[in-house]
């Protein structure tokens, strides 16, 4: 158990809606999650149950209309925007269905590009981009672009900029949607073998069924409502 967190996350009855014209859209209601060091949680929900819009308010890309949220044992509440900045490029990771990488950049530099952000020094922002490439078996990749790399290696690639600033916890939306049996478990197992040999946790929205049976809790999204089916 991480010394410093005993919790990464925790919501309070978190509520989340927004107003078009004709009504109120309600996603879900009162809320209540702990998220831990070191576990593989599943978020399993039909589409528009609001998985991704937990996972943006979870992740700081949005906010949560009502509730209560601590995030590293900090109220949401009393965050200055430049420390929702921080957190959000120092402690948390983003993998998403669409792996998201600037085609115009190779593997290795679309891993480097998040520590340049943090004015971490090239020469030592490549050091660790080779690094987490070898730990991902791309280091024979390294120079490829995007469009050479097939879908499941450009979903590493992305899995790889999500670790190159050593996040406490990666937040994944999909990630494997669009690759084959044979890339998703080889995505899921990747995943697993981080938490599994780190205290970074990792929630993953997913359909499937069976990846989600292989982690450590899994959560349903259903009418508004979570529930713990494990």
């Amino acid at each position: 158990m991480n010394k410093k967190f005993s919790k990464y996350l925790e919501l309070f009855d978190v509520s989340y809606h927004y107003q078009t014209k004709l009504e109120n859209v309600e996603i879900f209601k009162n809320l209540n999650l702990s998220i831990y060091p070191g576990e593989m949680v599943a978020l399993l929900g039909p589409s528009g149950s609001g998985k991704s819009t937990l996972l943006n308010c979870i992740g700081l890309l949005d906010k949560f209309v009502s509730g209560d949220y601590r995030i590293l044992n900090k109220e949401y509440s009393l965050l200055s925007e430049s420390e929702i900045t921080n957190i959000r490029l120092n402690d948390i990771g983003f993998i998403f269905q669409n792996h998201r990488l600037f085609p115009e950049f190779s593997a290795l530099e679309n891993i480097i590009i998040p520590s340049l952000i943090k004015k971490i020094p090239f020469d030592q922002a490549k050091k660790k981009a080779l690094q987490i490439l070898t730990y991902l078996n791309l280091d024979h990749r390294l120079n490829h672009r995007p469009a050479k790399l097939s879908g499941g290696e450009s979903q590493r690639v992305a899995i790889g900029r999500a670790l190159s600033n050593n996040p406490k916890f990666i937040l994944a939306d999909e990630p494997t949607g669009n690759l084959d049996k044979e890339n998703t478990l080889l995505i899921f197992n990747i995943l697993k073998k981080i938490t599994s040999e780190t205290e970074k946790s990792c929630i993953i929205a997913t359909h499937n069924n069976f990846i989600a049976e292989k982690m450590d809790r899994i959560l349903l999204i259903e009418n508004r409502n979570i529930k713990i089916l494990k």
